[in-house]
């Protein structure tokens, strides 16, 4: 009986994966396998995942919330837990709302709240010039507005006062950390989607501190935290002017506080 080439590849890349410790080596194979589009570039990927480089860096793309989010090679990948996030964000909106994804990476989160949500009117903002680029391509100019700088810098002053949603997911690893990081992020995502400084709060104390003058009344700030910091963001908020809650999902080990401007 003959083995088809395909199946001799697959067995060889799984063999090769579960050797570099990969745990879910066919599942991984399987992913290379139908991205690549030439036998060349299969074993450059094979290489490159093998060197211990993220896989969603290696294909090119995260899955999140359905979606295939673009990711270059050292962007922040999205990870599962941050749906959590935009299920939440998505149950606060009312229709038609103004939504900013801020610190928002790859523009997963807004990408999937704008496919979730209608008649949308989105914003989303980045620091890093490698994730605004993916962010672009994940938020097309039909789907929402993509901008580059500092938290709220680049934002169109329009925006004071109207944003309903403001959908945050800030580095919340405190400095310390983040060498206990597995090497896939600690090696090959930037150091500014990581670090939170000392305590891993200090982004979020810079968002909350201007939250109340860019949302509506009535409008939402969604961080997600870890269950350790989550009291500490929810004091951040109170002082800050919005009413805090804490909520979790234990099916995907995310914590998410939410501050509410009160009319």
């Amino acid at each position: 009986m003959t083995v088809s080439p395909s199946v001799l590849t697959s067995t060889l890349i799984v063999t090769r994966l579960r050797a570099a410790g990969c745990v879910y080596a066919e599942d991984e194979a399987q992913l290379l396998i139908t991205t690549a589009t030439t036998p060349a570039e299969l074993d450059d990927m094979v290489d490159r995942r093998l060197a211990g480089l993220p896989l969603e860096h290696v294909l090119g793309w995260a899955e999140f919330c359905g979606l295939r989010i673009t990711v270059e090679a050292g962007v922040f990948v999205p990870r599962r837990r941050t749906e959590f996030l935009v299920h939440q964000a998505a149950a606060l909106a009312p229709p038609g709302a103004v939504v900013v994804d801020l610190c928002c990476g790859s523009g997963a989160v807004g990408a999937a709240l704008a496919a979730t949500l209608d008649r949308t009117e989105l914003h989303a903002a980045d620091i890093d010039p490698a994730a605004v680029r993916c962010a672009r391509d994940n938020i097309p100019a039909a789907l929402g507005h993509v901008y580059e700088g500092d938290l709220y810098a680049p934002l169109p002053a329009t925006l004071r006062g109207r944003v309903d949603i403001l959908a945050v997911n800030a580095p919340y690893v405190p400095t310390e950390a983040i060498g206990l990081m597995p090497p896939e992020a600690r090696l090959h995502e930037p150091r500014v989607a990581l670090d939170g400084g000392a305590d891993g709060l200090d982004v979020q104390r810079r968002v909350a501190a201007e939250a109340t003058q860019w949302l509506a009344p009535g409008g939402h700030l969604l961080i997600e935290t870890s269950e350790r910091q989550a009291a500490s963001t929810a004091e951040t908020f109170a002082r800050n002017g919005l009413s805090p809650r804490i909520t979790s999902s234990d099916e995907l080990d995310a914590t998410i506080v939410i501050g509410t401007l009160h009319h």
